[in-house]
């Protein structure tokens, strides 16, 4: 991709700033991002003579300004925590549901070529139908999970009603560099990383025999890159297709680390889903493929750039 006007919401991100530095150099690149949870030291170059930096919130924005000649749309800003969903589910509703119809409205009014939206596989609850097919019926369980199934069918509403280009994309469990250990809610491999190399017992929820399919940023970055350079209007799934206990992701960390240090159990965590994994086929309909069997190389390079933050 060349020589395009692009907006990235949430661009300071974990994932967002994975995708403006991949693009930046060939194309001029807008984020939008108030700071909450991104950061620009995520940037490789924020002083980039191709990158703008707007440092607001979407339901504040004059989004009808930032659109303007905008080709395409990477919307990556959201409350993305299922725990804080559930403590301010209206607040998540305002930040997810109102700020993407609002950009959404504003995409339409400034012939956006294209929108491509980060979902989650949250939206498919507690389905046991394993491998999760794009078909499967919605079975949210967290307001968080209620959000991105929204979005998604706003989507489709205003690709419809008024012809604008999207693809959803259902991320399972992305993991990768510039995750936020410091997060109270983080993910499960900087968590497992951070508290290793800090010598404290990893917290794992549950029993720890809930399966996770993870997908390494990178990948999530070709994938909207993809999606963007596709003319498949619709959902599809990013993930590697593979799952994993969090015992065994667990045991695998600890090796990679040589620790001897045993995991700490606690409850379950409200809203947490028991098992996860996609069915990737219809990656195709991108021109997209992920390969699997580089998760510990992956995994590897993600303790590797840990240890240089830690």
């Amino acid at each position: 991709m060349k020589n395009k006007n692009i907006l990235i919401t949430g661009g300071a991100g974990f994932i967002g700033s994975h995708i403006a530095d991949k693009l930046m150099d060939d194309n001029k690149i807008t984020i939008i991002d108030n700071l909450s949870t991104g950061n620009i030291k995520n940037l490789k170059n924020p002083d980039h003579e191709n990158l703008k930096i707007i440092e607001e919130d979407l339901r504040t924005s004059n989004l009808d300004e930032y659109t303007k000649d905008i080709d395409y749309i990477f919307h990556l800003a959201a409350m993305a925590s299922v725990p804080l969903s559930v403590e301010n589910p209206l607040e998540c509703n305002e930040i997810n549901v109102n700020a993407t119809v609002k950009l959404l409205k504003s995409a339409v009014k400034n012939d956006v070529e294209k929108i491509v939206f980060s979902s989650s596989s949250a939206v498919y609850g507690e389905n046991r139908n394993m491998p999760l097919k794009e078909t499967e019926p919605l079975m949210p369980t967290s307001p968080y999970a209620v959000s991105k199934a929204s979005c998604e069918m706003y989507l489709k509403s205003f690709h419809e009603s008024y012809g604008l280009n999207y693809t959803a994309l259902r991320y399972f469990n992305v993991f990768g560099p510039k995750q936020d250990k410091n997060s109270q809610y983080a993910a499960v491999i900087p968590n497992f990383i951070s508290a290793l190399l800090e010598g404290n017992q990893a917290i794992i929820y549950g029993d720890g025999e809930q399966t996770r399919d993870f997908v390494y940023v990178g990948d999530v970055v070709r994938a909207n890159i993809a999606a963007c350079k596709s003319d498949y209007n619709g959902v599809v799934n990013v993930a590697s297709g593979e799952k994993l206990t969090i015992n065994r992701l667990y045991e695998i960390v600890k090796d990679t680390l040589g620790s001897d240090l045993k995991p700490d159990y606690q409850p379950e965590r409200l809203g947490d889903i028991k098992h996860s994994l996609a069915d990737v086929r219809n990656m195709e309909n991108i021109n997209l493929k992920i390969d699997s069997s580089d998760f510990e190389s992956q995994l590897s390079e993600t303790v590797n750039w840990f240890k240089t933050v830690l």
